[in-house]
């Protein structure tokens, strides 16, 4: 095996639980060199991440070292949350992670981000974005994300993934209640009209049955069009509240007249059902047994959607037995999405950001 994770948990955010995680990659991976990390750490060592970089990038021998700090980290081995600990995925040399090209509109670029650093001067440029933002359970609290073994200043690196063919999507694990239907009314972030129906009534028609379900199960899910709802390529807004004067809906994102919107539900078979499609459809495109996977999944979708367990990553490690895995639960899920026969990125939530590759032999 030439990639392969490693998994440290400790009491206190010390460099050895870094150097402890490299060197159980290491070892699998039966290599004495690496050719690049990707190194995922909890929340206890935002704040100072530099020794326990120092102290991957000597186990590893190498100083190609990117990663981030998460309330949550996981391999295909076990889940951590609420305890100092690394997690680890090593590369040979013949995978390297490289400055993008920036004329490959193409190209996968893997982007971690901090919170405050999600703007669209970057993420609407050249490639094909995936992966998460770091942070601790409110997103307000420390974060720090790290490229070449060292902190990035800017709040967020990217990286082209060479030497490997990859295929990314979301799952973003919602039962849609309803069709789309066309916007009709918008004020600001109040949602009005929806196909001449107010939007709270069309809210209380479409979630009849799960109004005992906290707000926050409750989405709006849109798009440019109809279909684009109907094949899963949509964006959504979480709902901040209902005005039952105005008979108005207030989400957290603003929608625009002309486009289409659905009410969803978040459920944990259609998750998991839709994490199942997305993981068999990838492997189709992907055309060969995949190598390894990258994850990243919302901090609101884990072990805690899952009753103190991570389905997701049981029905992936289940699918794909023995195939190196590493992730973290984020604040937020960067994937590509279609608009238009246009390939841009969309920051998510309540998401599962699922990338699968295979070394080009």
């Amino acid at each position: 095996m030439t990639v392969a994770t490693g998994l440290s948990i400790g009491n206190e955010a010390s460099p050895a639980l870094a150097a402890h995680a490299i060197e159980q990659a290491m070892e699998k991976a039966n290599l004495s060199v690496a050719g690049s990390v990707l190194l995922f750490l909890t929340s206890e060592f935002a704040r100072d991440p530099v020794p326990a970089l120092r102290a991957a990038a000597k186990a590893a021998n190498c100083t190609q070292v990117m990663g981030c700090s998460a309330t949550g980290i996981f391999t295909e081995e076990d889940w951590v949350l609420d305890a100092p600990a690394a997690a680890a995925m090593v590369f040979p040399d013949t995978i390297s992670f490289d400055m993008p090209a920036e004329a490959d509109m193409h190209q996968l670029l893997l982007t971690l981000a901090a919170p405050n650093a999600i703007n669209t001067t970057w993420m609407t440029t050249h490639g094909i974005r995936f992966g998460g933002v770091s942070g601790d359970a409110t997103g307000q609290g420390p974060f720090s994300v790290w490229q070449h073994g060292r902190g990035t200043a800017v709040g967020h690196c990217e990286a082209a993934i060479n030497g490997v063919k990859g295929v990314v999507a979301a799952a973003h694990g919602l039962r849609v209640l309803n069709l789309p239907r066309p916007v009709t009314a918008v004020s600001g972030h109040d949602l009005l009209e929806l196909g001449g129906k107010t939007a709270l009534d069309s809210l209380h028609i479409a979630s009849d049955g799960y109004q005992a379900l906290p707000m926050h199960y409750i989405m709006a899910v849109f798009a440019d069009s109809a279909e684009a709802i109907s094949e899963g390529n949509y964006q959504i807004a979480p709902l901040v509240s209902g005005n039952e004067e105005a008979s108005s809906v207030t989400l957290a994102k603003q929608i625009k007249v002309g486009q289409y919107l659905s009410w969803a539900v978040r459920e944990q078979e259609a998750a998991l059902a839709d994490l199942q499609q997305t993981a068999v459809n990838l492997e189709i495109k992907l055309a060969a047994r995949p190598d390894f996977a990258l994850m990243f999944s919302c901090l609101g979708r884990g072990p805690y959607f899952y009753g103190g367990m991570d389905r997701d990553l049981s029905l992936l490690t289940t699918k794909f037995p023995g195939m190196p895995v590493i992730g973290f639960y984020g604040n937020g899920e960067i994937a590509p999405v279609s608009h238009d026969h246009r390939i841009g990125c969309e920051l998510l939530e309540y998401s599962a950001v699922l990338g699968l590759f295979s070394q080009r032999r």
